[in-house]
């Protein structure tokens, strides 16, 4: 015989799911952000710059369309002047006022950034989508493209000429740099990925919401949305705690307050049905990421086992009736049911008894039965590997509570979300004692081990 295991999947692509708009998330609405957040300078991974090096490895011509653009340093006769002896504009260059010349040189940190191998191949494939529909198009774009001296002369060409590729083109391009703090869930079900401003105002308030809840900080959040060949990314920009930073503003030199952005970013591959989530943070951060990603984009009710999760929750304890809930005053909880329980056969692979009664009326409804199927099966010989609680939770004052029902299963499935409501629960079971863990480094095979023996009622 063999039993089903509980699996579940989250997967989300997009086909038109790129560039879809910048939602951003405040504390009382959700509204369209014009502008693009900026990536952390701590994470920028930046190759080293200097205004001189940057005018050197810029053709002469390519220097006077920025100028030019910017409506700057127009006296300059670029076609005078050597490559690479730019003495003129240098000295030009450092004579602009700060509120002039640090745009700009924003500007130039970017396109050296994008000055490589790697940010080629990111223009190339932000530039693939937007011309999907045009193969002649984008063989002209490419051909161009190709033709230029260098990787510098590409990233300004693109700059200058193809804004709307520029954007996206950044965030791959960042996103192919990071090495680390990556992880991949597998065995998520091959759906299409949603993208559209509600989904990622969606998104964004899940994140919100978890890291205000959880560490205090996201109080607003940007999602952006970009379609790369067969893969669908999602970049959250939820804000930082403030910070302090010794800055020059105005000729002034003085400490200045303010609040960052830290970035978490997600990379669905449909075809495949795995996520790839960039965070730094630990399993259990992770997991709800990864849980709200398959919540909003995927449409997914509940997050399926991580194979790659060996932690298990420990339901043993739940088949007692003199189990207590514990959640902090204030908490808004309230009574805690256990509606239903699924009991597993250690001996016979695949046997279950599932045990479902009405609490309305009586709260030990459940354990009632279980003391009758006591009377006929041993029960020490199974596991509880499945419950279903209904809680009670004050959410607005002056109204009556909110019921909210949520299964809990082996080995470490929960399908509560991770709004503010359901946070609350999830930390009510963490209070409880009932959250996953990984099993004892001297524990015998997943398979053949038991999950939580099912003690005799006193």
């Amino acid at each position: 015989m063999s039993g089903r295991s509980l699996s579940l999947c989250f997967v989300a692509p997009q086909k038109g799911g790129v560039k879809l708009a910048t939602l951003q998330c405040t504390g009382a609405s959700s509204r369209i952000q014009a502008g693009p957040p900026y990536f952390s300078p701590e994470r920028n991974m930046a190759r080293h710059y200097s205004s001189k090096d940057f005018f050197r490895l810029m053709p002469n011509p390519l220097l006077a369309r920025y100028f030019h653009q910017q409506g700057r340093l127009l006296e300059l006769d670029f076609g005078a002047m050597k490559e690479a002896r730019l003495d003129a504009l240098f000295e030009a260059w450092i004579a602009l006022p700060d509120e002039l010349r640090n745009p700009m040189e924003a500007d130039f940190r970017d396109i050296l950034d994008m000055s490589d191998a790697k940010g080629f191949r990111a223009i190339s494939d932000e530039a693939a989508w937007h011309l999907e529909d045009d193969a002649p198009a984008l063989a002209a774009f490419m051909a161009a493209l190709s033709a230029l001296e260098d990787h510098g002369a590409r990233a300004m060409t693109a700059f200058l000429d193809h804004s709307e590729f520029w954007k996206g083109a950044t965030r791959f391009h960042y996103a192919d740099r990071l090495g680390t703090h990556w992880r991949k869930r597998k065995n998520l079900p091959r759906v299409p990925a949603k993208a559209d401003k509600a989904t990622l105002a969606r998104l964004a308030e899940l994140i919100k919401g978890y890291f205000r809840k959880t560490e205090g900080r996201g109080r607003n959040c940007v999602v952006e949305a970009y379609r790369r060949a067969d893969k669908d990314y999602f970049f959250a920009f939820p804000e930082d705690h403030a910070q302090r930073s010794i800055e020059w503003v105005d000729g002034q030199f003085d400490p200045r307050a303010h609040n960052p952005a830290f970035e978490i970013i997600f990379v669905y591959t449909q075809a495949n049905g795995t996520l790839d989530v960039n965070f730094r943070g630990g399993q259990k951060v992770m997991a709800a990421l990864q849980g709200m990603f398959a919540d909003a984009i995927l449409g997914l009710s509940e997050l399926p086992p991580d194979p790659k999760d060996d932690r298990v929750y420990d339901l043993g304890a739940l088949i007692q009736p003199t189990f207590t809930f514990t959640h902090p005053v204030g908490s808004g909880v309230g009574t805690v049911v256990v509606k239903k329980l699924r009991l597993s056969s250690r001996v016979r692979l695949g046997d279950r008894i599932t045990l479902e009664a009405d609490t309305t009326g009586n709260r030990q409804a459940v354990y009632e039965l279980v003391e009758q199927v006591r009377k006929a099966l041993p029960l020490d010989q199974y596991n509880v590997t499945q419950v279903e609680l209904s809680a009670t939770v004050w959410v607005d004052a002056g109204k009556p509570p909110k019921t909210v029902s949520f299964r809990i299963g082996h080995p470490n499935s929960c399908s509560l979300k991770y709004d503010e409501l359901d946070l609350t629960l999830r930390q009510m079971l963490e209070a409880s004692g009932i959250e996953p863990k990984a099993p004892p480094a001297a524990a015998a095979p997943a398979r053949s081990a038991p999950v939580a023996a099912v003690a005799p009622v006193a």
